[in-house]
């Protein structure tokens, strides 16, 4: 048995702690906040089956100028945020060609195929279930071409990754959906995935199970970490915390903290937004409104509408185009009611160049572990990944693990 401290209390860190406390750690989690109240809190709350191959950059020149002038709802950007991640953005481009994606997705979808399964037992034991629907995700396209073009992927993910779906006509999933009110052109229904009502809730719910099974949760600036003598330490609310070892699951604020330790973790760093709206019918089914880059699900506060990726500086104020954007065009196809007030949630996907995440010991330091960079995945990897990093703790080597591994990867 070993001492352990989990920085951060996302979806990614509670599932490390958990996989450590069932091999018998001592483990405490650290984090400013309480559970499951940054990137986990805000997503669109799938655990998605169907990303069988993860975000690739569009190399096409017809995409990349829709991009360059925000003429696609997918992506917005400021100058300064694309100069800052200009380095990571030209090898995300690079990792992004055909050949480079296929030997990717070899690796990814091998992540996301057991996804579900691996939440399963945490969900059973945290008593969560009333958050989670077995629904599907939907792709649903407005322009027939489009449609054409979803189809035939979906065709390719059945044959190469095993991937399920339904493809439904515009008329034929009207009657589907009742909450629509005019047929698209069509809509794929990958029917594996699951919904959770609540992610932040979920994340919390773990986290309790954690607490419950004889964790320790407290407050703390994971900035004050500092490697000593005997492993590592780091200023809490309850004072001094020390351990053995460290596990850094800070998202999109590892590579800061890492940084202190010698370490360049080049990051693409996409910025998403939430609103919520009071619609007065509910979604059988979580869709992605593809032509206009917006995710509808519906969930305990409302039908939140989830944004693409901002490029911007991680200290650029909010800016809630996106959000507007996505809710007048949803708005055209259902009725989204009143937004909710509430305080503006932002967050932001800590993506790696090569998108695949960051899973193992540090290269330089023993007993310092990564396991972060999950880029839009994070809510549905934390415990897959979780368990992968185990392995490697436990002295266990495989093409996968090495694929993730830190060494060889970082400059």
């Amino acid at each position: 048995m070993a001492e352990f401290l989990v920085l951060g209390a996302g979806m990614v860190g509670v599932s490390s702690a958990l996989a450590l406390q069932a091999r018998g750690h001592q483990v405490t989690i650290v984090d400013r906040k309480g559970a499951g109240l940054e990137t986990s809190y805000g997503n669109a709350g799938m655990i998605q089956v169907e990303a069988a191959e993860p975000y690739a950059l569009p190399r096409d020149l017809v995409t990349l100028f829709k991009y360059a002038l925000e003429i696609s709802n997918d992506v917005t950007w400021k100058m300064r945020g694309a100069v800052q991640m200009a380095p990571a953005l030209w090898s995300y481009f690079r990792y992004s060609s055909p050949e480079k994606h296929a030997h990717i997705s070899q690796f990814y979808s091998r992540l996301v195929a057991r996804s579900t399964e691996d939440h399963r037992p945490l969900i059973r034991d945290a008593k969560a279930e009333s958050l989670i629907r077995h629904c599907g995700l939907v792709m649903l396209h407005r322009n027939e071409k489009a449609f054409e073009k979803t189809a035939k992927k979906a065709a390719f993910l059945r044959q190469e990754y095993g991937v399920l779906s339904d493809i439904f006509d515009g008329k034929r999933y009207l009657k589907e959906e009742p909450a629509l009110k005019k047929a698209p052109a069509g809509a794929v229904h990958f029917t594996q995935s699951w919904s959770c009502s609540s992610p932040g809730e979920l994340t919390e719910a773990y986290c309790d199970l954690f607490v419950k099974r004889g964790g320790r949760f407290v407050t703390g600036e994971a900035n004050t970490l500092q490697h000593t003598v005997s492993g590592w330490q780091i200023l809490t609310s309850e004072g001094e915390l020390k351990a053995e070892q460290v596990v850094v699951a800070l998202g999109p604020w590892s590579p800061e903290l890492l940084s202190r330790f010698g370490y360049r973790i080049p990051m693409v760093y996409k910025r998403g937004y939430h609103g919520h709206f009071n619609a007065p019918k509910t979604l059988q089914r979580p869709f992605l409104d593809v032509e206009n880059g917006v995710l509808a699900a519906p969930m305990i506060k409302g039908l939140r509408v989830t944004t693409g990726a901002a490029l911007v500086p991680r200290n650029a104020p909010i800016d809630t185009r996106q959000l507007k954007r996505g809710a007048v065009a949803l708005s055209e196809i259902i009725d989204l009611g009143e937004q909710v007030k509430e305080p503006q949630w932002m967050g932001t996907r800590p993506c790696m160049p090569d998108m695949l995440p960051l899973v193992g010991e540090a290269p330089h330091h023993k007993g310092l572990w990564f396991h972060f960079g999950h880029g839009h995945q994070g809510f549905t990897l934390g415990p897959t990944t979780a368990e992968l990093l185990m392995q490697v703790m436990e002295g266990e080597s495989s093409e996968l693990l090495d694929a993730l591994s830190p060494v060889g990867r970082l400059s």
